[in-house]
């Protein structure tokens, strides 16, 4: 398993759309650092290599990507086939890092084009799809409280982000406190042992110096 890290915090942006290369059957993973109670959404496209054209193709017919979500604790989240385009979706329980698995299900006699596939994925967090819900929308008012829903999701989002973040720095804050500790009393410690290491050497040297009667 390749694992492609992006360690998002998503401070400053909820979204992250990249793309990468994988070959047949071949699984990448990406670690994401999400909030707990958090709605994440993925779009994703996989094109196919064309070996005559040189080039990748708009789309992927006959193919599909198994998609996993598990957290470091191993409680899976998500597991799931999908076809060469979709989105899936997930919600958090616990804040920390999740892992997102990609695998996509082609075999030689699917994969005609080569072994080299391209898959594109946008990962959302805390967002619901507002450009569906406004296409659906019979007035203007209709698309305005969308809109305004939709402003204020991205606010709690923010929100819920930063207690997160700060929940980070005051956990970070007390493990290099305990740490400072105990490296304190561990310099203590080897100062004691030092000093009763010469005592002794001290009162070894006197009682030889006696017995040979060289004092």
């Amino acid at each position: 398993m390749q694992v492609l890290t992006f360690l998002s915090s998503f401070c400053f942006s909820l979204s992250t759309a990249f793309y990468f290369h994988v070959g047949e059957q071949e699984e990448k993973c990406i670690i994401e650092d999400i909030p707990s109670d958090t709605l994440i959404t993925g779009a994703f496209k996989i094109q196919q290599w064309d070996v005559v054209r040189q080039d990748f193709l708009e789309s992927a017919p006959g193919l599909g990507l198994f998609v996993t979500v598990t957290t470091y604790n191993e409680e899976v989240l998500l597991s799931k086939l999908y076809g060469p385009q979709g989105t899936f979706y997930f919600t958090s329980h616990s804040p920390g890092e999740h892992i997102i698995c990609l695998e996509s299900n082609s075999t030689r006699l699917v994969s005609f084009g080569g072994s080299k596939l391209r898959i594109h994925l946008d990962i959302r967090v805390g967002e619901h799809d507002l450009d569906a819900a406004i296409a659906q929308a019979k007035d203007k008012v209709n698309e305005v409280s969308f809109k305004l829903e939709h402003l204020i999701e991205q606010i709690e989002q923010i929100v819920k982000e930063q207690n997160y973040q700060r929940d980070r720095e005051e956990n970070f804050r007390m493990t290099s406190e305990d740490t400072n500790s105990n490296v304190l009393w561990w310099a203590f410690a080897q100062t004691l042992i030092f000093i009763s290491v010469g005592i002794l050497q001290m009162k070894y040297l006197k009682d030889f110096f006696i017995a040979k009667k060289l004092v």
